[in-house]
């Protein structure tokens, strides 16, 4: 058995928001790693990758902004890590 990672940036906190970055990272070997090259994530949001059967096992804490930093620019901080164990082709 093998892990797959999905990392999913969401618009917001809800589950059912666009997807707006994404990095992959297939534990299996049978894909290389993605990080967002195709202007089509793998899922239109989060939710839709819960009914695809990904597990979602770690979302960030929702951090309100400083006084005076509401508007800065910084990191995606609607990170979203769901998996699937899947069988490896090399068992």
């Amino acid at each position: 058995m093998r892990q797959q990672v999905l990392v999913l940036y969401l618009a917001t906190s809800a589950l059912d928001s666009d997807v707006v970055g994404w990095s992959r990272y297939d534990g299996t070997g049978r894909t290389r790693p993605t990080t967002g090259d195709s202007d089509e994530p793998p899922y239109p949001t989060g939710l839709a990758a819960l009914h695809d059967g990904w597990r979602l096992f770690q979302a960030s804490q929702l951090l309100p902004p400083q006084s005076g930093h509401e508007y800065d620019v910084s990191f995606l901080k609607h990170e979203f890590f769901f998996e699937k164990v899947e069988d490896s082709p090399h068992s």
